[in-house]
């Protein structure tokens, strides 16, 4: 075997998830080899310094995650990427890059390709070594892509065990994704929502992207919509492109104290807080430099928060993919204010914690599949039901 890459584990433990590393740093590839081996469910399973050496041992190495940098000689990420998912269907790929224009570009691109998540690296291997907030964020995320998938794994085996012994009553609840069953018919409301507000983190861009491009001019022309994406600087403001190129309408990372007017689609800057105030008895934008809340910076939850204060039940939260619980305590806020809540179901959801805790706590107006959430939000934007 070549020394330019490694087999460090056989594919033979089932209980673990089994990660990839694809890199071409040696540092790097080490590094996160034994940031990973620290955690007892997760195993890495190979290492690769590029992506052709990575697609000629994928079968043998068969992951579950693959972290995948993009730039690397012979084979780049962005290249690699859908001959991975084409090889391994349901393979989760988190893109890692450096905090530039072109990588958020290449990033963004990766994900509408079918990578799952995407991590900002340092600029060089002394930052990646020195980097506490990088080294958390890498293993939390890994974390909750691997419970993510082991809950799905768990209510497959589930239902193929029923399927097969004919037993309802054997069915493992704890499993089950939250789905069909649970979604709420969306009741009338005699409050004409004022704002759309979203929130989201893990697989939030492809999930904003479905929601956005299917509620059509109809209510994005008579609706102001203020998103908050766990992003870093950079990446927002390309994703804002994105959307803008996608809806047709205005999108951007909105300037302080700036007025809140409908058909304009607002994004949290990276780094920044978005939040909402009344200026000269209008909503406007707030933008907070404030310490992180949830380690989030922007958060979900201050948005939610001064949204209840300003709008009242006029507003009309989304609550996306997303890993943690930010937006738990703003959708609190929300529903004590009488606004209208809708959930992402766990069976569409990447990672089902972030819409998953406002579900469990009982806030959700409804818990919806993301192809219905845009039917939901037109009807009500209509004053009907779902």
């Amino acid at each position: 075997m070549s020394s330019a890459f490694a087999m460090i584990s056989p594919p033979t433990e089932p209980r673990l998830t089994r990660v990839m590393i694809v890199d071409d740093s040696a540092v790097i590839r080490g590094l996160v080899s034994r940031w990973l081996l620290e955690h007892a469910d997760l195993t890495v399973v190979a290492t690769a310094p590029n992506g052709r050496a990575a697609l000629d041992m994928l079968d043998a190495a068969d992951p579950d995650i693959v972290v995948l940098d993009l730039d690397m000689p012979e084979l780049d990420g962005l290249t690699a990427l859908p001959l991975m998912l084409r090889r391994k269907p349901g393979l989760s790929v988190l893109v890692a890059s450096a905090l530039t224009r072109r990588n958020a570009e290449i990033s963004l691109r990766c994900l509408s390709l079918g990578a799952t998540d995407y991590i900002p690296k340092p600029e060089n291997n002394r930052g990646i070594t020195t980097s506490l907030n990088f080294r958390r964020e890498l293993v939390l995320k890994i974390d909750a892509l691997a419970m993510a998938r082991r809950r799905r794994e768990r209510y497959a085996a589930t239902q193929a065990a029923l399927s097969a012994h004919a037993v309802p009553a054997a069915a493992d609840i704890s499993a089950r994704p939250a789905g069909a069953a649970d979604e709420a018919v969306l009741p009338r409301t005699a409050v004409m929502p004022r704002c759309l507000l979203i929130g989201a983190s893990t697989g939030g861009p492809r999930a904003i992207s479905t929601v956005l491009g299917e509620l059509g001019p109809s209510v994005l022309e008579h609706l102001p919509v203020l998103i908050v994406q766990h992003m870093p600087p950079i990446f927002t403001a390309v994703f804002a492109e994105h959307l803008r190129m996608q809806t047709g309408r205005p999108a951007r990372e909105p300037e302080d104290g700036e007025r809140i007017v409908p058909g304009v689609v607002y994004i949290a800057p990276g780094g920044r807080h978005l939040g909402v105030m009344r200026f000269n008895g209008h909503p406007a934008v707030r933008l907070d430099d404030g310490p992180p809340i949830n380690f989030c910076r922007p958060a979900v939850d201050l948005l939610f928060r001064e949204a209840a204060a300003v709008y009242g039940p006029a507003a009309l939260a989304v609550m996306l993919t997303g890993m943690g619980s930010d937006g738990l305590q703003g959708a609190r806020a929300l529903a004590d204010a009488g606004a209208t809540i809708i959930a992402q179901d766990e069976a569409t959801s990447t990672v089902w914690g972030m819409p998953g805790a406002v579900a469990r706590a009982g806030l959700a107006t409804a818990v919806l599949p993301l192809p219905r959430i845009s039917e939901a939000v037109r009807a009500l934007v209509r004053g009907g039901s779902r």
